[in-house]
């Protein structure tokens, strides 16, 4: 998988309708899972524990950098058991970082979890994981990436909201922590727009949107990156009910044939059947390979699959392998604005 490598060369990183009308506006038409359940906002003071449930850190300073990010933010900082443990490329055994995930989540002393950075193996430990033990202690759960496969897990096993949002050792920029405190901290439910900063161009040139189709969607959120998404098609920890969701989907270093395929995928098992909207965020680095006879642009790729289906739908928002990224709640309902590339949150994601 192509993240591997785009981790490594970052540094420490190397870490979705009626038809028609798409303006329904009434919470009565969302089917919201019967056991959702919100986590408790974080207020200054507060313990985030810090866990490693992909990919290892070796270095000193990316552990550092993480611990004095959020002390900035007014919190305290748990680094989990097993967080430097290495087995290969991975941080620990799957026992270990299994073990840790659960201890964190079932210490009454952790108020929220992050993971320390993405990479690859969470998808190893979703088997090991205490899904009853998450459940009777719902916390804020943090990260995106390989971090994909445990927020679809626990959603599908538990109904948990979790956040898509920065991992430890991701740019925290005016532009990520203004997001993530107004979400899980001040209880916002915001417009998430891309930045309208044109420089001194005549028009925006960069962070564009681009409507695939246009018109607004209600929906649940649900998503993450694609590859690791679909990686764990038919598995026991895909939802698999996606009626009324928006899906949301981002990646980094696949090749647009990949992209293609993962898809195909998505609209083979009947995924992009039922889903009300749609929305790509970045796909960074994603560039044309392995054939000699040319290849799609990545927009007719995403044309190809969305456009029939008829619901809104936009790409270009500000989710993904970048340093300017959104918060997302995986489980709460929002509307989308496929016209002008906006996501709203229609109700708050921690209580």
């Amino acid at each position: 998988m192509q993240r591997r490598k785009f981790l490594q060369n970052i540094g420490i990183s190397s870490a979705a309708l009626p038809l028609l009308s798409f303006t329904a506006n009434t919470k009565t038409d969302l089917v919201q899972p019967k056991n959702k359940l919100i986590p408790k906002a974080l207020k200054e003071g507060d313990t985030i524990g810090i866990i490693s449930p992909s990919g290892a850190i070796y270095e000193n300073a990316p552990y550092e950098i993480a611990k004095e990010s959020f002390e900035a933010m007014g919190l305290k900082v748990k680094f989990g058991k097993y967080t430097r443990n290495r087995y290969g490329h991975l941080a620990g055994t799957d026992k270990e970082r299994a073990a840790e995930l659960n201890e964190m989540f079932k210490s009454p002393k952790i108020d929220a979890i992050i993971a320390l950075r993405g990479g690859s193996g969470a998808a190893r430990i979703l088997e090991l994981l205490d899904y009853k033990a998450i459940a009777k202690n719902p916390k804020i759960f943090i990260g995106y990436s390989d971090i994909t496969a445990l927020h679809l897990a626990i959603y599908k096993k538990t109904g948990l909201v979790t956040f898509h949002a920065p991992l430890a050792v991701s740019t925290w920029n005016q532009f990520s922590v203004s997001h993530f405190k107004s979400i899980l901290f001040e209880k916002q439910t915001p417009l998430l727009e891309n930045p309208k900063d044109k420089g001194d161009n005549l028009t925006q040139t960069t962070n564009r949107t681009r409507t695939i189709t246009s018109g607004k969607a209600i929906g649940v959120l649900l998503g993450g990156n694609l590859s690791v998404l679909t990686g764990i098609m038919g598995s026991d920890y895909f939802p698999t009910d996606w009626n009324n969701k928006i899906l949301y989907v981002e990646d980094v270093g696949e090749k647009i044939y990949a992209v293609d395929r993962m898809m195909t995928q998505l609209e083979l098992g009947g995924v992009l059947k039922q889903i009300k909207g749609f929305v790509f965020g970045k796909c960074t680095d994603c560039k044309p390979g392995g054939s000699d006879y040319g290849s799609l642009t990545l927009d007719e790729v995403i044309d190809h699959y969305l456009k029939p289906l008829n619901i809104p739908a936009f790409s270009g928002a500000m989710i993904g392998h970048i340093d300017d990224n959104y918060t997302i709640p995986n489980g709460i309902e929002a509307e989308i604005n496929a016209n002008n590339g906006s996501i709203k949150l229609l109700e708050p994601a921690v209580n």
